[in-house]
């Protein structure tokens, strides 16, 4: 029996350890604090399969798959809801950029459509003051909570027969098929790092470089709104805000800050100028709507880049495998990722472009964004 030990409680790593023991590996999950106590529950928990590269399309429509199966499960309350991005009046770059992203995801078979101003205007009134030059509309997308995600997981991880190990902090072995926790050392055919923010600093531990840098990115959620229930999950380019539905009111996010932050040490409150700036936004693009939104709730959260934005996912030195570089994309498309990497450690193969070994480690790059229609 293959023994695999899976280093974080996100939704990748409780995606791959159900999906590891589901296989009969024996699987050990440690996570240094709670299941989804770091990125994924801070995640926007939005789900869509509109991609207009074809691997990354085939990735999200299965995430989206398995979202629905969990649904279907009664584990988690996916809710069907469209998603919509834009480009205002008068950017015409990004408009043109909406436009042709629609047409490479029709030409990978996802359900995308393009809109007029005049349909965007007759289909979303929620969002009429939004003066828009260009948009598309994908109909396979929804959102969830993402920390139930986690936890449906985790859930099924267990039954399947792995091992989670809450509250236990961990540092890799010299050769990084061993984990040391406080209880001692114990010994791998394979381990795989998804530890979010903090995989490369266990990586560098065994002197083993990647190429990523944790980013900070902000998002809140208004008190109640009325007809917040009206407004798609969606992404205004222009603006550089996105928003879907959320606890009777709406979450706002972005906020990205494209410079590398330190893991330990970064500001989880979100600024008030994020706040300001985001609920400006929101009256905005309601300008038709009644009664200005207000903060409930607001936070930050770290994101990983990459140099090249795809993700470093799969085996980065003879029986240790990584994952991270999700550009903001990683919670949506862990049910896919988490399968396949799952897949690739028991002998499977791999996803090729998300290689690790394609880049020496210590590459030299600028952070950007995820969320954007620029090239």
């Amino acid at each position: 029996m293959t023994r695999v030990a899976v280093v974080g409680g996100g939704a990748l790593g409780a995606t791959a350890a159900r999906d590891l023991a589901a296989r009969d590996a024996d699987t050990v999950l440690y996570e240094r604090d709670d299941l989804a106590s770091g990125a994924s529950g801070r995640a926007a928990g939005i789900a869509y399969d509109a991609f207009a590269e074809d691997i990354d399309a085939a990735v999200a429509a299965r995430a989206v798959e398995r979202f629905r199966e969990l649904d279907a499960a009664d584990a988690i309350d996916f809710v069907d809801h469209p998603y919509v991005w834009f480009a205002r009046a008068g950017d015409d770059r990004r408009a043109e950029a909406v436009r042709e992203s629609a047409d490479r995801m029709r030409a990978n078979g996802r359900d995308v459509e393009t809109l007029t101003p005049d349909e965007f205007a007759d289909w979303f009134p929620a969002l009429a003051g939004a003066d828009v030059a260009a948009a598309a509309l994908a109909r396979d997308a929804g959102y969830l909570d993402p920390a139930s995600y986690v936890t449906a997981m985790g859930e099924r991880a267990a039954s399947a027969g792995a091992d989670l190990r809450t509250g236990t902090p961990v540092r890799l072995a010299a050769d990084g098929t061993a984990v040391e926790t406080p209880a001692g050392t114990e010994r791998f055919d394979a381990v795989l790092v998804a530890a979010g923010a903090h995989t490369k600093r266990l990586l560098a531990d065994i002197d083993v470089a990647i190429p990523m840098k944790p980013y900070r990115v902000q998002a809140l959620v208004t008190d109640p709104l009325d007809g917040s229930e009206r407004v798609p999950t969606c992404y205004d380019a222009t603006g550089g805000r996105y928003a879907r539905p959320r606890d009777d009111g709406l979450l706002v996010g972005d906020g990205t800050q494209e410079r590398e932050f330190d893991p330990d040490d970064y500001d989880e409150t979100a600024d008030p100028e994020f706040e300001r700036a985001s609920i400006d936004w929101l009256e905005d693009v309601r300008r038709d709507e009644t009664a200005g939104p207000s903060v409930r709730r607001s936070w930050a959260g770290l994101c990983t880049a990459t140099p090249d934005r795809d993700p470093l996912l799969g085996e980065v030195r003879e029986g240790l495998y990584v994952a991270t570089g999700w550009h903001g994309h990683g919670f949506m498309r862990a049910p896919a990722l988490g399968e396949r990497v799952a897949e690739q450690i028991l002998g499977g193969d791999g996803i090729a472009p998300f290689d690790p070994k394609r880049f020496d480690g210590d590459e030299e790059f600028s952070v950007v964004e995820g969320m954007t229609v620029d090239d």
